[in-house]
């Protein structure tokens, strides 16, 4: 006798089958002729057909009367910002730092931009025998913290921008060296990082500890947050192409995908 609980686990499978039909259109990105989209799915174009009038009648999809080739509709693009609407990613992000704090052993970190900056929002100690002195609404600087640098590579703002500006104003009154001379090199050093696709660190903001910043960005392609890496000098490895840094990367990479993101191909 089947259950209640597996009843309800089978579901409709009429549902899942013609929703093949729309990841199929979801996925190509630009309108399609019936028989493409039937291939696809791997279904006669016939059954195809039924599916499409059914999701044409409550918006989902569109057909252009000259072409006679479908696209997602306008309930399609609704559905679609509502769910991107409900994305946050400080939460999303948390299973993520946890299992990258497990996987490189260092202490990891969240930023987002706030008010005043590149703010620390959640952190993940890795418990070593050097602690990170870092906390929750922490304000890194831009120019010589790799958060920092993160935002100011590949976050476009015109606060972001007066920021530095300050931050390499007062820097070279303190070094005693042109503003000019300064802001050459963190344009190249800005430069390597998006090479890089990840900025780093060595000592600059706390002496004796180095970081990595990878940026993650949302579905509209802009930056929204900054997962960091800190370690102590000596046991952290810097090399661009380190253990940690690919961990990073990669993590950086899954969050900004559940955010929306798609990287270009």
């Amino acid at each position: 006798m089947t259950t209640k609980v597996a009843q309800d686990r089978q579901g409709i499978q009429s549902i899942e089958v013609g929703f093949s039909l729309l990841k199929v259109l979801a996925a190509h990105n630009r309108p399609m002729m019936l028989r493409d989209i039937a291939k696809g799915a791997g279904m006669p174009p016939a059954k195809a057909h039924r599916y499409m009038v059914s999701f044409m009648r409550i918006g989902l999809i569109e057909q252009d009367a000259a072409s006679g080739r479908y696209d997602l509709g306008a309930y399609a693009l609704e559905l679609g910002l509502s769910g991107l609407g409900r994305l946050d990613p400080v939460r999303l992000a948390t299973p993520i730092l946890e299992e990258l704090c497990e996987t490189v052993h260092e202490t990891v970190a969240l930023a987002v931009w706030g008010t005043h900056g590149a703010t620390i929002v959640r952190i993940f100690d890795a418990g070593g025998p050097v602690t990170v002195t870092l906390r929750a609404g922490t304000v890194l600087p831009l120019y010589n913290s790799a958060t920092g640098r993160a935002f100011s590579a590949f976050m476009r703002a015109p606060y972001l921008k007066k920021l530095l500006d300050q931050e390499l104003d007062k820097q070279a009154k303190e070094q005693k060296i042109a503003v000019t001379t300064l802001r050459r090199q963190l344009e190249k050093q800005l430069t390597e990082i998006r090479e890089h696709g990840i900025s780093r660190a060595t000592g600059s903001l706390t002496p004796g500890i180095n970081g990595f910043s990878a940026p993650v960005y949302d579905h509209t392609g802009h930056m929204v947050a900054a997962i960091t890496s800190l370690g102590p000098v000596g046991e952290f490895n810097v090399e661009w192409d380190s253990p940690v840094a690919s961990a990073m990367l990669q993590a950086s990479a899954l969050l900004s995908q559940r955010l929306g993101y798609q990287a270009a191909k």
